[in-house]
């Protein structure tokens, strides 16, 4: 059995390159194509099943056709997080389950007018469920809006995905501690900063989490153009890598 989690977005609401931003790192994304950062999200293909971690890419169902994936999971319904659910509702054909945290307003007008998407999955923390054997636990974030993110587990592989958050609640501190994952991929929107962060990672907090945690590899996602000017110039420290559009992570 196989667990691949493929990064398919690594930006915030903002994106990289930011609108009408000359900063380094969005004159350079505006020239390398590798360097764009696209709304955060993954896709995550386990055995032979795929599910779409986050759905803020616009043309979603332009990558991913109909019969392609099995299921939607979702972190919370801010609109850089279900933007291209708006147009996939109004497909055809079978009805595609949509899982997430029990947030009764969602986004928008969703719920209301859902098309083809089935939002009645609703999750709660720390309960187990699966997903074609693979075994997925609901972990409370720190964001603005009902959030979770989900340690991904099959027989041999534990992989947790922290976004959006500001630091993690304590629960899930301890619950990470006692189950170990082998790599985490975590929020880091911000250079370090010395004030806490409202509602999304700098560096420092996630330096912090990791002193407690322990995990052998972290991978920052949500990234701003600001955190990678800084990383123009300063490296990370070992164990840390920075995400990037694209990026596979193959579990055994």
């Amino acid at each position: 059995m196989s667990l691949t989690i493929t990064l398919t977005g690594t930006g915030g609401a903002q994106l990289v390159p930011a609108f009408g931003c000359d900063c380094p790192a969005c004159r350079r994304a505006r020239l390398q194509e590798d360097h764009r950062r696209r709304p955060c999200s993954a896709v995550v293909k386990f055995n032979d099943a795929v599910t779409l971690l986050d759905a803020g890419i616009t043309h979603l169902m332009d990558d991913w056709p109909a019969g392609s994936f099995q299921q939607i999971l979702l972190t919370h319904y801010h609109m850089d997080h279900v933007q291209g659910l708006f147009p996939l509702r109004w497909g055809v054909g079978a009805t595609i389950p949509v899982y997430g945290p029990p947030d009764e307003s969602g986004c928008d007008d969703l719920f209301k007018h859902p098309g083809i998407l089935d939002f009645s999955h609703t999750l709660e923390p720390f309960m187990v469920f699966e997903l074609q054997g693979l075994r997925v636990t609901p972990l409370p974030l720190n964001h603005s809006k009902l959030t979770f993110g989900y340690l991904l587990e099959s027989a041999h592989s534990r992989v947790a995905w922290l976004s959006d958050t500001a630091g993690l609640p304590d629960k899930t501190v301890k619950f990470l501690l006692n189950n170990q994952p082998q790599a985490i991929m975590i929020d880091c929107s911000h250079p370090p900063r010395e004030e806490t962060p409202r509602n999304h990672c700098d560096l420092n907090t996630v330096i912090a989490l990791n002193q407690v945690i322990g995990c052998p590899q972290v991978i920052l996602t949500h990234i701003s153009h600001e955190f990678d000017v800084w990383m123009m110039d300063n490296p990370l420290p070992e164990g840390f890598e920075a995400g990037y559009d694209g990026m596979v992570l193959m579990l055994d």
